[in-house]
């Protein structure tokens, strides 16, 4: 067996017994116990690609059986294309199992993705990529005047300000605890670290309810504690309402490498809508607040028929026509350069592995102003429908996925550039790199001039 790479040995200790649950691996799956049996069976491309997936979803299994593929059990390691969830493709990539993959397979993970997906190390990863821009003095670290307010992103970055304010506790608290004595009118949104479905998630306006991470801050190691680590964000106080509902966006995004970074932007998602009217003093209604559909679901107004989604091309029509033609390609190219930075923000601490490729689910709010907000990011989204649009959606989605990952007319090959070519890209836009910056002149003012008082003469 070959010696593992670098990346691999380095990956985090949490990486093994992190509980980074994601919207599908909710469900029971068949969880790989023992050890993986790698049999050295060549697969012949004109029957087909030997599959396997951890998910009966129709989306995914519908296309991989219209290609001709045959499934197989995940055990015997026969497969050349493994949809897993993320419990089974960490036990793949774990440093204490000899598993070995063959360069024609290919599995849809990166070994330590949970760099992006898990909030606090999202969270961090920005902070770190956006102070090594500055130390570069590089034109994307710009900073807007000193005397210019703060917003929700608690920054002054000009181009870097993607996410709202967010604190680690309890190892942040006391940083925490002085902002919010700052702004003690704010209020604050509570997220478990590794949950996901809108699991944990609650507001708050008063620092008493956050007290018991006070304890745990106070102790020797505060950054140890995973269990109970939370991230707590400044809520957005002026989301962008459509008939006075609060909405988000769901974004499909495709990585197939991270070095050199090759990322692309599914052009369809859908608008996830609460089901009652926002008002910000209500911070204890989830409906109104939480667009997550496990939790709007639940309630008496949930629309079955339209699953409360809206299709992206209808926000893009709704807000033409009431903001003006053209504001929505702005606002579409400000989302690109939100995905993009975020991905930057991660690539240096990521394992490419050349057998991995992965579909990210991002949720995106707008506020009134027409900014994105980056709220978190998803490694498994869920490939479940409600709705028969949603069925129509994400079937298309996998199917361009497949055309895109999987190299035309023959096996998965590590040695493949994962380069395809413009016509299977169909509805992908490749997130190209932010443009060029030039950097703006520092305005220097000019000094006081000097008042002399002229001495009186004497008398």
């Amino acid at each position: 067996m070959k010696k593992q790479t670098s990346a691999l040995r380095n990956l985090r200790q949490k990486q093994g017994g992190g509980n980074n649950t994601s919207e599908d691996d909710l469900v029971t799956i068949k969880f790989i116990a023992s050890p993986l049996i790698r049999k050295r069976h060549k697969t012949n491309p004109q029957t087909g690609i030997l599959y396997s997936t951890d998910w009966s979803k129709t989306a995914l299994v519908s296309n991989f059986q219209k290609r001709g593929w045959q499934e197989v059990s995940p055990f015997g390691g026969e497969w050349n294309f493994y949809w897993a969830g993320t419990h089974n493709c960490r036990y793949i990539f774990g440093i204490d199992h000899p598993y070995r993959m063959r360069s024609d397979q290919i599995i849809n993970h990166f070994p330590n993705s949970i760099e992006l997906s898990r909030k606090d190390l999202l969270i961090k990863n920005i902070k770190r990529y956006r102070k090594d821009l500055e130390r570069k003095g590089d034109p994307l670290a710009q900073t807007l005047p000193p005397d210019t307010k703060l917003g929700i992103g608690g920054t002054r970055y000009k181009y870097l300000d993607i996410i709202p304010m967010t604190f680690v506790l309890p190892a942040d608290y006391q940083l925490f605890v002085e902002e919010f004595h700052q702004s003690p009118a704010s209020t604050w949104i509570v997220k478990p670290c590794s949950k996901s479905q809108g699991v944990g998630i609650y507001l708050v306006n008063k620092l008493s309810k956050l007290r018991k991470y006070a304890c745990e801050a106070r102790s020797c190691c505060p950054h140890l504690s995973r269990g109970t680590c939370v991230v707590v964000s400044k809520y957005i106080p002026n989301p962008l309402l459509i008939c006075g509902k609060k909405f988000d966006l769901r974004l499909y995004v495709l990585v197939t490498a991270f070095s050199p970074l090759k990322a692309y932007l599914y052009n369809e998602g859908f608008c996830r809508f609460c089901t009652e009217k926002y008002d910000q003093t209500e911070i204890d209604n989830v409906f109104m607040h939480l667009t997550n559909v496990s939790i709007q679901k639940t309630n008496q107004e949930y629309n079955s028929i339209h699953g409360g989604k809206w299709p992206l091309q209808n926000l893009w029509l709704y807000l033409d026509s009431l903001r003006g033609e053209g504001i929505s390609h702005g606002l579409w190219q400000r989302i690109s350069e939100t995905i993009r930075l975020s991905l930057d923000a991660v690539t240096p601490v990521m394992a490419n592995d050349r057998h991995c490729f992965e579909v990210y689910g991002y949720d995106i709010i707008i506020d009134d102003n027409m900014k994105p907000w980056l709220i978190e990011v998803n490694t498994s989204p869920s490939m479940h429908s409600t709705t028969a649009n949603d069925r129509t959606l994400k079937s298309r989605l996998i199917d361009n996925v497949l055309d895109v990952v999987v190299p035309p007319n023959t096996l998965p090959d590590e040695h493949w550039n994962k380069t395809p070519s413009p016509e299977l890209l169909k509805n992908f836009t490749v997130l190209q790199p932010l443009p060029v910056v030039k950097k703006e002149p520092e305005v220097v003012k000019p000094p006081k001039k000097r008042t002399v008082r002229r001495k009186k003469p004497a008398s």
